[in-house]
């Protein structure tokens, strides 16, 4: 059956909202605009709705604008369809709409993250359950404990049985072989690491030991690892380790190609906090070209840290990142135009709207409240009493008549 949408939204935007819908040309589902008698769309809400739209017709389902707030599952079981978001702007519309009369499926993904709490050593047991719990709202889907040589972590075995206890499953990161076997018999799901010359503790338990090489840069050494797991039958992961730019960064890369070259049947791991720790540069980008060769490589783990602030986003940032890439994947596309999360400085387009766009909104405002927006020729502010348009926001200040709190 041919897809039927409605669109909802308000007066003020209904005009500009056609226009884009028209200019999508040709799209295999049916649409409809539907006011709902307010003038802004972004301040409609679940309840506005229930109060407003009396029906939905022969729709398959409803496009309610992107800032709409409320249950919009309560909303699908009263009017027996899907209620879905759209984008937060009409421009992105054609986005929105761009694939298969949908937007874009990235509801999927092939790797699991590991989000390592680096200083859980230091936290109470609380602590270490709020800030998992955090995590897995960010998408992780594994908890990692970080352990460190010589620092006492007395709370691991509580640690891992309270998370394990509130459903999460749970690695234990460390160098010390004593430390991963308190771990393992706590119920911990992964070891990290491993080396060849520590794997008999593998064979101590049913945790899924993660791999690295007996010193950095030896790839022999993992792959004798590797070899002597596949002797005895058990799973494992095994991990090249990523290096920092400067430190052999571009080797490490050639490590895990090689790896996959002649493994294309193991499970491997990706660190990616040598990168997004320890370069100053915006972490979206760095995830977004990680997650590309962790995607290109089959790699299905990696392990993100959060410890500068710079970085406090590199769970939701590698989440996204791997729904996106995932997508392009299937599509055989490129990694673009499926969801602009991973654009924090510059946008493909970031003029949304036109002067004459915003010149035909102007005349209908009829209220004092200001509108901003930005277009190729300046900033514009207007609300029914005007526009004012100039390129340094201090000059439109004057004009404005507002008293300055400061």
């Amino acid at each position: 059956m041919r897809e039927r949408i409605l669109l909802l939204t308000g007066r003020l935007a209904e005009k500009r909202l056609r226009r884009t819908m028209e200019s999508l040309g040709p799209v295999d589902f049916d649409w409809e605009l539907r006011v709902l008698g307010l003038a802004v769309a972004g301040l409609m809400t679940s309840d506005l709705i229930r109060r407003r739209l009396d029906g939905i017709g022969d729709a398959t389902k409803v496009v309610v604008p992107g800032r709409c707030r409320g249950d919009l599952d309560a909303l699908a079981r009263h009017y027996g369809a899907p209620f879905v978001r759209g984008p937060d702007d009409v421009k992105d519309l054609p986005r929105f709409f761009g694939r298969a009369g949908g937007p874009p499926d990235l509801t999927r993904h092939d790797v699991r993250i590991f989000a390592e709490i680096v200083e859980a050593r230091e936290l109470d047991i609380p602590a270490i359950l709020d800030r998992a719990a955090d995590y897995r709202r960010q998408g992780a889907d594994v908890i990692d404990l970080g352990c460190l040589p010589g620092t006492p972590f007395p709370h691991l075995a509580e640690a891992i049985r309270a998370l394990k206890a509130a459903g999460h499953a749970v690695s234990v990161d460390s160098a010390d072989p004593d430390e991963l076997r308190r771990g393992a018999s706590a119920g911990a799901d992964f070891l990290l690491s491993l080396t060849e010359e520590t794997l008999a503790l593998a064979e101590e338990s049913e945790a899924v030991p993660v791999l690295i090489p007996a010193k950095p840069g030896d790839l022999d050494s993992l792959l004798r690892a590797v070899a002597a797991m596949q002797d005895r039958g058990k799973s494992f992961i095994a991990d090249p380790i990523l290096d920092p730019i400067q430190f052999g960064f571009t080797e490490s890369l050639v490590r895990y190609r090689e790896l996959r070259r002649r493994h294309p049947e193991v499970e491997i791991l990706m660190g990616t906090g040598n990168l997004t720790e320890l370069t100053d540069a915006d972490t979206t980008g760095i995830n977004a070209v990680l997650m590309g060769i962790v995607s290109e490589l089959a790699i299905r783990n990696v392990l993100v840290v959060r410890v500068s602030q710079h970085n406090r986003r590199a769970v939701a940032e590698t989440d996204l990142a791997r729904r996106i890439m995932f997508a392009a994947r299937a599509d055989g596309a490129l990694p673009q135009d499926y969801d602009g999360g991973l654009m924090g400085l510059r946008d493909r387009k970031p003029f949304p709207s036109t002067a004459e766009d915003i010149a035909e909104l102007a005349h209908a405002i009829k209220d004092t409240n200001f509108r901003v927006e930005v277009t190729a020729d300046g900033i514009h502010v207007f609300n029914r009493d005007g526009q004012r348009v100039a390129t340094d926001p201090f000059d439109l200040w004057p004009d404005l008549k507002l008293e300055n709190d400061a």
